[in-house]
C-alpha cells in the first residue's frame, strides 16, 4: 500500500508516541523525528486548481538583485539600494489575476511589499526580492529562512567580487536539494571569463553536474549579456508540467528527509541481534550471583533450618497462619543488595550494546519486588514437604517396617506366653507335675518387654533430624527460588527482545513506505529540458 506523505506524518508521529510512552526513544528523540516542515510552495494558494510558479531572487548584500526584477518588470518595483545596497523587505510582484490566500506565519505584514501587472506572458509566475541573507541585521535572516520552503526556483545572483561568499555556501549545501536553481553572475561587466570559469567549477563542487550560469549586467546598458535567456528560461518553465514535477520533487525530498531520520532513529535503536547477547550476558553474570547467594545463605539457612524443627508442629498443623515473617525471612537486606547489583551491572551491559534501557529497566522493577516473595514462598513449600516426609524412601520404608514389628512383635510375645501358659496348666493336671515356676514368669516376662523395646529403640534412634530435614528443604527451596528468579528475567529479555522487533519492524515498514509509490526519477541532464540541470540529483 502507497501512503501520502501526510500520511506517512501521521504513522510517524504515532509511533514515536507509544515510543515515548514506553521507553524506547526519549521527548528529544521523538521531537527531532517529528519536527516536519508543512511550508511547501502550493500552501501559498488554495489547494483546488492549478497554481503559478513561485521564482525568487536571492543573494549577498550589493549584488543587484532588486535591480534584476525591476529589469524583468520593466519598471521600479524592488528598492534598489542607493544610500546602502541592501534590501530589508520581500517584494512580491505577480499577475493582477493571481490571489496569494496564505502567506507564512509569523511574518510582520509591513515586511511584504507586493506589485501587480496585467503581462498575460508572466501571468503564471510569481516574483519575489528576498532580503539579503548576508546582513548584520537578524530579521533579514528571518525573512529569507520564512520565505525559502515556499519557493520552487530560487535564482541566485552573485557578482564577480562576491560569488565565493561563504554564508551563501553554507545556505546553496543545505538547501540544495529543495529547490530548482538558476545561477546569474550579474555586474558582468565587471567581470572575467577566469571568474566565471572558477564560479562554474564551484557549483560542479556542490553537485550541479551542468549548472546554468547567466552573465548580466545592472540596468539598461549596451554591454552584451544574458538576460533575454535568463527571462525566457524562466518563461519556459512557467506551466503546469514543471510545477507538478517541482511538487513531486518536493514531496520525494520531503519523504527522503523523513527517511533519513527514520533511518537515524534505527540506528539508536539498536539490533535484534543485540538482545541475544543481552540474554548470555545475564547468564553469565546469573551464574556469578547465584553462587554468592547460595555461599551467602549458607549460616542463615543452618539458623532457619534450626527455628523450623523447634517449631515444626505449628509449621505443618496450622496451615492456615502462616509462621513469623520476621523468623523465616531467608532473603535479608544482603541478598537483595546483591540481586540488585546483579540487574544494575546486566543493565549497564545492555546499555554497552547501544540498546534502549528503559523498557528493560521498567519491567525488570516488577522482579527486584518479586524475587523475595519467590525466595519465601519456595523455601517455605518444600521445607513443609521435607517435614512432613522426613527422610528419603528408603529410611521411610524401614521405620515403617520397625512401627509395624513394635505392634507385631510384642503381640506374637505374649500370644507364645499364654500358649505356654494353658499348655502347662493342662500337662501339669494330667501328670500331676509342678506348675510353670517363677523362671517362666521371669523370661516370659523379659521377652514381652524386648520384643517391644528392639522396635522402640529403633524407632528412636533412626529417627530422622527435623532439623536436617528443614536444611534439606531449604536447600532445595532455594534452588528452585534461583532458577525462578533466573526464568523471571529471561522472560522479560525474551519479551523486551519481541517488542523491540515490533518497533523496529514498524520503523522499518515506514521507512520502506517512503520510497514507494509514485516517487520522483530525474531526468539525465540535458540542453533539451533546462529542469533538469537546475536540480541536485
Amino acid at each position: 500500500m502507497a501512503y501520502d506523505y501526510s500520511d506517512l506524518i501521521e504513522l510517524t508521529r504515532r509511533w514515536a508516541e507509544q515510543a515515548v510512552l514506553a521507553g524506547w526513544i526519549n521527548a528529544e528523540t521523538a521531537q527531532t523525528l517529528c519536527d516536519f516542515d508543512a511550508r511547501t510552495p502550493e500552501a501559498l494558494f488554495n489547494p483546488n486548481g492549478s497554481r503559478p510558479l513561485i521564482v525568487a531572487f536571492m543573494g549577498g548584500t550589493g549584488v543587484g538583485k532588486s535591480s534584476l526584477l525591476n529589469r524583468l518588470a520593466g519598471k521600479a518595483i524592488a528598492k534598489a539600494g542607493i544610500e546602502r545596497p541592501t534590501s530589508r523587505e520581500v517584494t512580491l510582484f505577480h499577475h493582477q489575476g493571481i490571489a496569494i490566500q496564505h502567506l507564512p506565519e509569523n511574518l510582520p505584514i509591513e515586511k511584504i511589499r507586493i506589485a501587480q501587472h496585467d503581462d498575460e506572458t508572466k501571468k503564471n509566475i510569481v516574483w519575489i526580492d528576498m532580503p539579503d541573507f548576508d546582513s548584520t541585521e537578524q530579521s533579514n535572516k528571518v525573512l529569507v529562512f520564512e520565505w525559502l520552503p515556499h519557493i520552487d526556483v530560487l535564482i541566485y545572483v552573485v557578482s564577480p567580487e562576491r560569488y565565493r561568499d561563504e554564508k551563501a555556501w553554507r545556505l546553496l549545501m543545505s538547501e540544495g536539494n529543495r529547490h530548482a536553481w538558476l545561477f546569474v553572475l550579474n555586474q558582468w561587466d565587471r567581470g572575467q571569463q577566469a571568474q566565471y570559469e572558477d564560479f562554474k567549477q564551484q557549483l560542479g563542487k556542490a553537485g550541479f553536474v551542468e549548472p546554468i550560469i547567466f552573465k548580466t549586467v545592472c540596468g539598461e546598458s549596451s554591454y552584451p549579456d544574458e538576460f533575454a535567456d535568463l527571462q525566457s528560461t524562466i518563461l519556459s518553465l512557467s506551466n503546469k508540467h514543471v510545477v507538478a514535477e517541482l511538487e513531486q520533487r518536493g514531496i520525494q525530498v520531503r519523504k527522503d528527509e523523513l527517511r533519513e531520520k527514520l533511518q537515524n532513529t534505527l540506528q539508536k535503536l539498536g539490533s535484534s541481534a543485540a538482545f541475544k547477547k543481552a540474554g548470555e550476558f545475564w547468564e553469565a553474570q546469573w551464574r556469578i550471583t547465584s553462587g554468592q547467594l547460595h555461599q551467602g545463605f549458607v549460616w542463615p539457612m543452618q539458623k532457619l533450618a534450626a527455628y523450623y524443627a523447634d517449631h515444626a508442629a505449628d509449621l505443618i498443623g496450622n496451615l492456615a497462619n502462616d509462621t513469623n515473617p520476621s523468623a523465616t525471612a531467608l532473603w535479608d537486606n544482603w541478598a537483595q543488595a546483591r540481586f540488585g547489583d546483579a540487574l544494575d551491572e546486566f543493565v549497564v551491559n545492555v546499555d554497552a550494546l547501544g540498546l534502549p534501557i528503559a523498557p528493560l529497566k521498567n519491567q525488570l522493577a516488577a522482579v527486584r519486588v518479586k524475587a523475595p516473595k519467590i525466595v519465601h514462598a519456595q523455601s517455605e513449600l518444600h521445607v513443609r514437604e521435607a517435614l512432613a516426609h522426613p527422610g528419603n524412601a528408603l529410611q521411610r520404608a524401614f521405620l515403617k517396617f520397625v512401627r509395624v514389628c513394635e505392634i507385631i512383635l510384642p503381640l506374637a510375645a505374649i500370644a507364645w506366653v499364654g500358649d505356654e501358659i494353658f499348655v502347662g496348666y493342662y500337662q501339669s493336671n494330667e501328670t500331676h507335675d509342678h506348675y510353670l515356676g517363677v523362671d517362666f514368669a521371669i523370661h516370659s516376662s523379659l521377652l514381652i518387654l524386648i520384643s517391644w523395646l528392639i522396635p522402640w529403640y529403633i524407632l528412636k534412634k533412626l529417627k530422622p533430624s527435623l532439623e536436617k530435614s528443614a536444611l534439606r528443604g531449604l536447600t532445595k527451596g532455594l534452588d528452585n527460588a534461583i532458577h525462578t528468579i533466573d526464568g523471571e528475567v529471561m522472560s522479560v529479555v525474551e519479551n523486551i527482545a519481541n517488542q523491540h522487533a515490533a518497533q523496529l519492524k514498524e520503523i522499518v515498514q515506514i521507512s520502506e513506505e517512503c520510497c514507494t509509490g509514485d516517487s520522483y526519477k530525474p531526468e539525465k541532464a540535458s540542453s533539451d529540458n533546462p529542469l533538469t540541470r537546475m536540480l541536485i540529483n
